[in-house]
């Protein structure tokens, strides 16, 4: 699950590390740049219902398969289309691809975490992490050597593709779920709107991506506009903020044995909320840099954490980790239309001050993450 999730995070850091030279490629306005981000949420957001069901029915290696072989080829459209609204609309299927693809990876990985009564989602999420320091390297390398982006993205393509079917046809387990559980998805589906915990979960998890995300699509482009740093560095900053969630998520199993989820994220939303402060407000570069490490290691375990909480519902692990990604997701989908817009008015320095409040929010909410007993679960479907 790690080494998938990192070809996941690899496939999506190649896109967000080479956003500065796209918007120079289409000479797009911030609120401009923001609505082609904004489409990668919204195809994420409209598949990834069905990839729980489909993983539920089907069992993640097919579904994994699937979405990797629609991905891969839209990542390296996204370096050839003409203009803003083709390129949105390619983004709109890699979303797709990649949303599919991060469920399933999740269904399979709390799949084995039950079998093995473990908690190794951290460490399968730092692969994600790994990943995406990978393809932002990449894109440092790229935009330093003057590649073309289609040059960078078809070879990105390229590993992404291969990579990701070799494992899935090697190592994924079968994680269908029960013919009497496929039977009532729609039942499930009903009790878990209404079922506060989960729901809860989906907020926190919402909190996190949204601070994730937002350094993800904005984080080069304020580095390189805001702090007059170059484009490569402007990655590189990318990639410090992906290496501190990978430590974070490496570490992660054994700090949250040892003091349990709720606490660990706790800190973590505490930590966060430094380094976003630390980022924008202190204006040397190197300073700003110890920022972007505490942004990365206190948002890092949340979603790992959520994933792992959501995957403890008794019976139905797929359907509620697909409706708690669909929740979380939405913050890849407000978050960038947010700051760009608010960008194309105030300026970006400004509008990045509108993650601030997710840290606090993750600080908030993280006792939902708790352990929780089977009866716990029984007694929350019941709220």
């Amino acid at each position: 699950m790690g080494v998938t999730l990192a070809l996941n995070g690899f496939a999506a850091s190649t896109w967000i590390s080479r956003i500065p030279a796209t918007r120079d490629r289409l000479i797009a306005e911030p609120r401009t740049l923001g609505f082609m981000l904004l489409m990668t949420g919204i195809g994420a957001l409209a598949f990834m219902p069905l990839a729980g069901r489909l993983a539920a029915r089907f069992g993640s290696r097919p579904v994994l398969i699937g979405s990797t072989l629609v991905a891969a080829p839209l990542l390296i459209a996204a370096a050839l289309t003409p203009n803003p609204v083709t390129t949105g609309m390619a983004m709109f299927a890699l979303g797709a691809g990649l949303g599919t693809a991060d469920v399933v990876i999740n269904v399979q990985g709390s799949y084995v975490d039950r079998t093995l009564d473990r908690d190794y989602m951290p460490r399968y999420h730092a692969g994600w992490s790994l990943g995406a320091i990978t393809g932002a390297a990449l894109g440092a390398l790229a935009a330093r050597l003057g590649w073309q982006l289609w040059q960078h993205f078809a070879l990105a393509s390229m590993i992404f593709v291969l990579a990701t079917l070799y494992f899935a046809l090697t190592w994924y387990v079968d994680d269908r779920e029960s013919a009497e559980d496929a039977a009532a998805t729609v039942e499930t589906r009903q009790s878990l709107l209404r079922n506060r915990r989960i729901m809860t979960i989906g907020i926190l998890v919402l909190a996190a991506v949204f601070l994730e995300g937002s350094a993800g699509d904005w984080l080069g482009l304020f580095l390189h506009d805001v702090r007059g740093t170059t484009q490569s560095f402007g990655a590189l900053g990318y990639a410090t903020f992906a290496l501190a969630m990978a430590l974070i998520r490496i570490a992660g199993t054994p700090i949250i044995a040892r003091y349990g989820r709720a606490r660990t994220i706790r800190i973590a939303g505490c930590v966060a909320l430094i380094g976003v402060l630390t980022v924008l407000l202190v204006p040397i570069t190197a300073v700003a840099l110890v920022g972007v490490l505490m942004w990365g290691i206190g948002t890092g375990l949340v979603y790992p954490a959520g994933m792992s909480a959501s995957g403890e519902t008794p019976g139905r692990s797929a359907e509620a980790i697909s409706l708690v990604s669909v929740i979380g997701y939405a913050g890849f989908l407000v978050g960038p239309p947010i700051v760009g817009i608010i960008a194309q008015y105030i300026g970006l320095s400004h509008a990045l001050w509108v993650v601030v409040p997710g840290a606090i929010a993750i600080a908030v909410l993280a006792p939902v993450v708790a352990h929780t007993s089977r009866s716990d679960m029984q007694t929350a479907d019941q709220s």
